[in-house]
């Protein structure tokens, strides 16, 4: 699925039925002028999810660094087309099912066929763009505390306009600061194996700091 980001919206959309209905929509169309926090801020190092551990040690060459890169991804109409298309494929062709009754054992995470937990999506949705063109260092798995503080995962990507979140419950993309969530931590944008903290300690602390994930 090697596709040129100049005709992937074209492609994705032949290849899976998409429309091309967002081709023209940006979410700064949406959501209104550039706000003054456009990207999540970094305090360090942090520890990994267990579940992405154990899927690097199962898929190591899908965790290898590409060298030091810090790019954020140029976006465009194409662009902004490719995200929204792969974040609703994906959402539509992945049924929501818990590590638990698919797997019957918590946090594995895996590229999914049909069925998945939240991380599932992020990692599909994360291939997908890569091989649509988009940068790795500017698509980055993310964890977050949900609206009943519950562990989440998201992807984030980041791009010249903000960084923006794509996530299974919904098919709108929204730049970070436009969701609920508390950000707690995400991939560093230098090196996919390495883990970045998001919050400040007492809230890491309190949050998910072992790096569960629950739905």
């Amino acid at each position: 699925m090697k596709i040129r980001t100049a005709v992937g919206a074209a492609l994705l959309g032949a290849m899976f039925g998409l429309s091309g209905a967002h081709a023209s929509d940006t979410p700064e169309a949406a959501t209104g002028a550039v706000k003054k926090t456009k990207f999540v801020t970094e305090y360090g190092r942090a520890l990994p999810p267990i579940g992405f551990v154990n899927f690097c040690g199962r898929n190591p060459g899908d965790c290898k660094s590409a060298g030091k890169s810090n790019a954020r991804a140029a976006m465009s109409p194409d662009r902004w087309n490719l995200i929204y298309q792969v974040n609703g494929y994906v959402n539509g062709k992945i049924a929501p099912v818990s590590d638990d009754d698919l797997y019957g054992q918590p946090e594995y995470w895996a590229y999914p066929t049909d069925a998945g937990d939240c991380e599932d999506y992020v990692l599909l949705k994360k291939r997908f763009l890569e091989n649509l063109g988009f940068p790795a260092s500017a698509l980055l798995i993310t964890v977050v505390l949900d609206e009943k503080n519950e562990g989440h995962a998201i992807l984030t990507v980041s791009t010249d306009a903000g960084d923006y979140v794509l996530d299974n419950r919904r098919d709108d993309v929204l730049r970070w600061t436009d969701t609920s969530y508390t950000f707690l931590k995400r991939q560093s944008k230098q090196d996919p194996r390495v883990w970045v903290a998001l919050a400040k300690e007492k809230t890491l602390t309190a949050g998910v700091t072992s790096g569960q994930v629950s739905n």
